[in-house]
């Protein structure tokens, strides 16, 4: 029996909360993809699944890896989490990688930039087909490279004629990188196209850190706790820039940052050094200002406070959501940010989707509630409100039940189920 709503009923006044996720994970099995490459790589794509191993946990059990690509059960796990739409990232290896493609670094060289290139491109054709096998409640993110922005326009202009991708993911460039940082005005160009196209640019925690150290004994650990570090950096680079200033109806996602407070933490540092750089400041006797050692016309341009970029460009998409960042939601504007579950992983909500939205958002209004959980996503990703709307009816968790306080967090690993203290009543505690 199809789904169905309640005649006259909308997705913002069903008894139960439409969730369209804003952060989840998909792949196909790596085998795929070779029917993705052209066949002058099929000889190098055989010699490389031979010898590649799957570093990740969550693959290796062949029910729960099948979630990546059996659309049929990936559907039946969403209904179970309560999910009616998702936003998809990568979750397997694509072709010529060791680890994921935002996690391995952005490629030094033309040959190496070719192998890679050719092997996001075959996950992108990919995940067009595993999107299109459910249009109504999937996005799909392309994956591209910031080497040849030619070849990463021609990709944008033809993933957006799918209909079924959503944005646009993009490594952070790595620090002294020989294709330039996101401040340079070589990448006018991709901005320029995904502005026009209303392909919003994604970064997700992992990207951005240098190719260095991890070989260490501690290179490893290092790393992983480095994660969101140099993913921060686009920010600062895309506001101090001049990029936003440039592009004012670019839309850029940051997702999986471990919460949200750092955006405000961010925010606030990027303009206590504009101030020290922009010569609007030089005569002022209580500022430090050295506008005229490091200032430029670009940042003198600046016409709007960080905080007015964000809130006109960018959002949060808030999978890694814990209790005490809540409280920060109205400093970045609940219309910025969009939740996400992180499925089918374990940092997230994966298998405890109510719990968690109890954990966190159970004193939250519910006009708040649904912009986070459905509304700002829904404007972001160009999903169909109406038509998922009986869908939601019929998986999504009751309104009633998120509004009731867990009355005992469950074991898991999720950070929804944190119970870190905001560092505000640390600092109180301690004096």
């Amino acid at each position: 029996m199809p789904d169905q709503a309640s005649p006259g009923t909308t997705w913002d006044t069903i008894d139960r909360y439409m969730i369209l996720s804003s952060d989840t994970h998909a792949g196909a099995e790596m085998h795929e993809y070779r029917r993705y490459l052209p066949a002058r790589w099929h000889d190098e794509f055989d010699a490389w699944v031979a010898a590649v191993t799957n570093p990740f946990v969550d693959l290796r059990d062949p029910e729960r890896a099948k979630l990546n690509w059996d659309s049929d059960a990936r559907l039946a796990a969403s209904d179970a989490e309560g999910i009616t739409g998702e936003v998809i990232f990568p979750n397997t290896l694509p072709p010529f990688f060791d680890i994921l493609a935002h996690l391995s670094g952005v490629p030094w060289d033309r040959a190496t930039y070719e192998r890679k290139w050719a092997g996001l491109q075959a996950h992108n054709r990919w995940l067009v087909d595993f999107c299109s096998e459910a249009p109504l409640r999937r996005r799909g993110l392309l994956q591209i490279l910031p080497n040849d922005l030619d070849d990463a326009i021609a990709e944008i202009r033809w993933a957006k004629e799918t209909g079924v991708v959503g944005g646009v993911m993009i490594p952070a460039i790595p620090p002294n990188h020989p294709v330039g940082p996101f401040f340079d005005p070589r990448y006018d160009p991709l901005w320029a196209t995904c502005a026009e196209l209303d392909v919003p640019v994604h970064q997700h925690q992992g990207t951005g850190s240098p190719e260095v150290g991890r070989d260490l004994p501690a290179g490893q650990a290092v790393f992983f706790a480095e994660l969101d570090l140099w993913t921060k950096r686009t920010l600062l680079h895309l506001v101090m820039g001049g990029v936003f200033e440039r592009h004012p109806h670019l839309k850029v996602v940051w997702t999986e940052m471990w919460g949200i407070r750092w955006a405000l933490e961010e925010l606030d540092q990027i303009e206590k050094r504009l101030v020290n750089v922009q010569s609007r400041y030089a005569g002022d006797a209580r500022v430090l200002n050295y506008s005229s050692t490091f200032g430029s016309d670009v940042v003198d341009g600046l016409s709007l406070k960080p905080r007015e970029y964000f809130a006109r460009n960018c959002y949060l998409g808030a999978s890694m959501l814990p209790r005490r960042d809540v409280r920060y939601r109205h400093a970045l504007g609940v219309d910025r940010i969009m939740w996400g579950d992180d499925f089918p992983h374990d940092e997230g909500t994966t298998g405890h989707t109510p719990e968690g939205l109890r954990a966190t958002l159970f004193d939250v209004p519910v006009e708040e509630c649904r912009q986070m959980l459905a509304g700002v996503a829904a404007g972001v990703y160009h999903f169909d409100l109406p038509a998922l709307t009986p869908i939601a009816a019929r998986v999504g968790p009751a309104v009633s039940e998120v509004h009731t306080p867990l009355d005992e967090l469950p074991v898991a690993r999720g950070m929804a189920f944190s119970t870190d203290r905001p560092l505000e009543e640390l600092v109180a505690g301690v004096l």
